[in-house]
């Protein structure tokens, strides 16, 4: 709102100071300090609320150190996310923007899935929460909305980058069609020709392998959408845990959303330009911000937990961000914190089942799972499982930041892939 009123001062009246508005810079400054500001003054306020009606966390007993102490937090302080998100950017963002409306309608319909589930948990006192098949509806529901829209709308474009090569085979400048094009291409780590389409799955349909793309397209979003979101949720067991990791995340795909929307750096980088993501840098500030500031409640020992409300949302966040800059596939690297979570799950479960077919009974992996916990248990022989290390359980806060530490180096990876192929 106030982008479009200062925009307007500029264009009409020259008011002075009123241009600064026209950079995404200055913006995505002032939606970083205003949604950190809104976390960290307000989400106090928010915090006492939840205390004053008794919207606590309901802790079960599973052995961990310090697990029931955390009894009778406040959750669902995933609305302190939310609304430190969601007011930055309806004031500073540029509301025409086709990405900066599908990243609200994700913060919005992700929000309102998790708010439902926290709503049964606490006031209906239903440990199950939501139905897991409700939940589902609704990432794939959203994944659907955000996949038809980029297919549909008009101002979803790429511009693909050509390489120019001189005499030693060498790149000497990148040059880019002159008209905008709907396209299914995406970008693809570690290869020269950094540039998949997924109409190339159907080349041997002819004119309607595009169709075909996008059809492939939209089921990869719906996918990518209730994987990162569940990823995120399950990621969200320690103090502090989910919220850092985000935070790291949603800086690298700032930088992307960044250089993806700049003719210049994409350029540079020999990448797709694709314009009006720029835009997006200015969600990512206020993205940061509120996940930033909210972790200074939820550091160990936490004040308040996001609960669903804010774990499925930041997952589906980064998701539909990642997929609008046709980064996507870089997701198995960026969130590699939230796939090991996930994919540690799946191979409790699995091998959990087969032996109990196999044997009578059922044998773990991990001490517990997701991963994190598997490092609070001893390694003792008293949790019975193939991996006993370590030996003694780390404490929580050591566990969360060695994960942070281990989130930089896949976010710096991340960024490596640009140039890596």
């Amino acid at each position: 709102m106030l982008y479009h009123l200062f925009t307007y001062l500029d264009r009409v009246f020259d008011f002075p100071g009123a241009g600064m508005f026209n950079y995404i810079s200055f913006r995505t400054g002032v939606a970083f300090i205003l949604a950190l500001t809104l976390s960290t003054l307000f989400g106090r306020r928010i915090i006492d609320y939840l205390q004053k009606k008794q919207i606590g966390e309901i802790v079960r007993d599973l052995g961990l150190e310090g697990q029931l102490s955390k009894k009778g937090t406040p959750t669902m302080g995933g609305l302190i996310i939310i609304i430190s998100i969601l007011i930055p950017t309806l004031l500073i963002a540029n509301l025409t923007n086709i990405y900066i409306i599908i990243m609200i309608i994700t913060t919005l319909w992700l929000g309102a899935i998790g708010f439902l589930d926290d709503y049964i948990k606490v006031f209906r006192k239903n440990k199950e929460g939501l139905s897991g098949k409700f939940k589902i509806v609704g990432q794939v529901g959203l994944g659907l909305i955000v996949g038809l829209t980029m297919y549909l709308s008009p101002d979803v474009v790429i511009r693909e980058n050509i390489e120019v090569k001189g005499e030693t085979n060498r790149v000497e400048e990148v040059h880019y069609a002159r008209q905008d094009v709907k396209s299914t291409k995406s970008t693809i780590p570690f290869f020269k020709n950094n540039n998949m389409d997924y109409a190339d799955a159907f080349k041997s349909f002819g004119e309607k392998s595009q169709i075909y793309g996008w059809i492939l397209f939209v089921l990869v979003v719906i996918f990518i959408v209730t994987a990162v979101s569940n990823g995120a949720n399950l990621t969200d067991g320690l103090d502090g845990l989910a919220t850092g990791s985000s935070a790291i995340i949603g800086v690298i795909l700032g930088i992307l959303a960044y250089v993806s929307g700049n003719v210049n750096y994409a350029g540079y980088l020999n990448i797709m330009y694709i314009p009006g993501t720029g835009e997006m840098l200015v969600f990512a500030g206020a993205f940061i911000g509120a996940t930033i500031g909210f972790l200074w409640y939820n550091s160990f020992p936490a004040q308040v937990f996001m609960g669903d409300t804010g774990s499925l949302t930041i997952g589906g966040i980064i998701a539909v961000f990642a997929i609008a800059i046709r980064k996507e596939l870089l997701i198995p690297i960026l969130c590699g914190v939230f796939l090991v979570e996930s994919i540690s799950v799946m191979i409790q479960v699995g091998y959990f089942k087969y032996t109990k077919k196999k044997y009578g009974e059922g044998r773990r992996v991990f001490k517990m799972a997701p991963l994190h916990h598997h490092y609070q248990k001893p390694g003792d022989g008293s949790v019975p499982a193939l991996i006993q290390n370590p030996k003694i359980p780390q404490p929580e806060s050591k566990i969360v930041i060695r994960f942070w530490i281990v989130g930089l180096i896949l976010a710096a990876l991340t960024i490596i892939t640009l140039k890596i192929r």
